[in-house]
C-alpha cells in the first residue's frame, strides 16, 4: 500500500514538519519522564518553544506570530502528540487562548498580549470548568461584578490547564447574575502577577498527561481592570466560545489519530521483534489481523480529519461535524491503543513501554473538549 499523504500538506510545512519532530524529539522527550514525575514542566521550555517558531504559529506576524494558519499549528501539535509528550499544552495557548484573544480582542489587547504569547514570555490558560459546571457551561457560578472601573470576581474553578504556569487566564464569569442559562456569560483575562485575591490551588494528579499542569484557581474579590474583558461586548461569552469550539474539537481529534498513528507504528516494530513459540510474534495470525484492524483504523481517522481540516481551512466546518471527528477519533484512539497494548503482552503492562504512558494518556478524549456524549448530542440535534 503506498503511503497516505495529507493533501492539504505543503513543501512549506513538510519542512514544519520535520523542524518540529527534530525539536520535540532533541529538547522535549529527554524531558518528559521527569516533567511527569514533577507532574509540572520546565517554564523554560515555554521560552525554548516559542525561539524554536512553535507558539502562535497561526497568528499574524503584525501580532509576533508566526503569519500561517490552522494547519501550521495541526502540523506543530501532531509532531508533539507523536512524540508522546503530554506534557506540553499548547493546543490551550495556541490553539485556543491566542484565537479567542486574536478572533475577540481589542486591537490594543492584541498588541499587548499576543507577542508575549508567541514567546513563551505570557502562558495562556482558559478557565471554564467548575467543581459543579464542565460540559454544562449554563452552570457557571463564578461571578463578576461591576466596582467602578473594576469588574470584582469571585469564584473557583478547576481541571485548568496550564492553571499553575499561567500568566493570562482567559476566565469564564457570570457578569449578568440575573441571566438564565447561557445568557450573562463573559470572557475576562486575568493577568496573574501579584495579583492580589488571586490563588492557584494543587496541581492535581491524573491518570495520564502527568506532567501537564492542571490545577484549581480560586479568586476571592479579586480586581481586574473593566477594560481586560475579552471584546468590548460584555455578556457575550458563551456566543464567543461555541463559535471557537469546531476549531478546539478538531485539535482533540487530531491528537488522538496522531497516537493512532503512533501506537501502530510502535507496534508493528514490536512485534517483528518479539519471540514467541520459536517464531516471530508478527506472524501469528491475530497479531496480523489485530494490526490490519488498528491500521484501518488509523487511516479512516486520517482521511476523516484531514477532510474536516480541509473545510476548517475554508470556514465551513461545522459544530456537528467537528463533534463527530472528536468523538469518533477519541473512541477508536483509545480501541487502538488498548489493542497494541495488548500485543505487547506483558511488557504492555510496565511503563518503560512507550504504550503503557500511551494507554493512560489517551483516556481523557473522550472526556474533554465536551464530553463524547455530549457529541453525540450535537449530532443528534443536527439529523433528527
Amino acid at each position: 500500500m503506498q503511503p497516505y499523504k495529507s493533501p492539504w500538506l505543503t513543501p512549506e510545512l513538510e519542512m514544519l514538519q520535520e523542524a518540529s519532530r527534530r525539536f520535540f524529539e532533541e529538547r522535549f522527550v529527554p524531558r518528559e519522564e521527569e516533567w511527569a514525575h514533577n507532574m509540572l514542566m520546565d517554564r523554560g521550555a515555554w521560552n525554548e518553544a516559542g525561539a524554536m517558531g512553535l507558539l502562535c504559529a497561526s497568528i499574524p506576524e503584525e501580532y509576533g506570530g508566526g503569519g500561517g494558519n490552522l494547519a501550521h499549528d495541526i502540523v506543530i501539535f501532531s509532531e508533539q502528540s507523536r512524540a508522546l509528550i503530554g506534557s506540553f499544552s499548547n493546543t490551550v495557548h495556541s490553539g485556543i487562548v491566542a484565537h479567542y484573544l486574536l478572533h475577540y480582542g481589542t486591537e490594543e489587547q492584541k498588541r499587548r498580549w499576543l507577542p508575549g504569547m508567541a514567546t513563551g514570555d505570557l502562558v495562556g490558560a482558559i478557565a471554564m470548568s467548575e467543581p459543579d459546571a464542565g460540559s454544562d457551561l449554563q452552570a457557571i457560578k463564578t461571578r463578576a461584578r461591576r466596582q467602578g472601573d473594576h469588574y470584582v470576581i469571585n469564584g473557583s474553578k478547576t481541571f485548568i490547564t496550564n492553571g499553575h504556569h499561567a500568566d493570562l487566564i482567559f476566565l469564564v464569569a457570570r457578569t449578568d447574575p440575573d441571566a438564565k442559562g447561557s445568557r450573562g456569560l463573559s470572557i475576562i483575562v486575568v493577568e496573574t502577577k501579584e495579583l492580589q485575591g488571586f490563588r492557584r490551588g494543587r496541581v492535581l494528579e491524573k491518570l495520564g498527561n502527568k506532567g501537564s499542569d492542571t490545577a484549581e484557581l480560586f479568586f476571592d474579590e479579586v480586581k481586574v481592570p473593566l477594560n481586560n474583558l475579552l471584546g468590548t461586548d460584555e455578556n457575550n461569552g458563551f456566543t464567543q466560545l461555541m463559535a471557537q469550539l469546531p476549531a478546539e474539537r478538531l485539535y482533540i481529534a487530531m491528537n488522538a489519530v496522531a497516537q493512532m498513528e503512533r501506537a501502530v507504528a510502535m507496534t508493528v516494530d514490536y512485534v517483528k521483534s518479539r519471540k514467541v513459540f520459536g517464531k516471530s510474534l508478527s506472524e501469528l495470525q491475530n497479531t496480523r489481523f489485530k494490526l490490519a484492524e488498528c491500521a484501518t483504523q488509523a487511516t479512516i481517522g486520517r482521511v476523516f480529519l484531514d477532510n474536516c481540516l480541509v473545510r476548517c481551512l475554508a470556514g465551513d466546518l461545522d459544530g456537528p461535524a467537528a463533534a463527530m471527528a472528536k468523538w469518533w477519533s477519541t473512541q477508536r484512539c483509545n480501541e487502538v491503543v488498548y489493542e497494541c497494548l495488548q500485543l505487547h503482552g506483558g511488557n504492555g503492562f510496565i511503563m518503560d513501554y512507550p504504550i503503557a504512558r500511551m494507554y493512560a494518556n489517551v483516556r481523557v478524549g473522550p472526556i474533554y473538549g465536551g464530553s463524547n456524549e455530549i457529541m453525540k448530542e450535537i449530532i443528534a440535534r443536527d439529523i433528527l
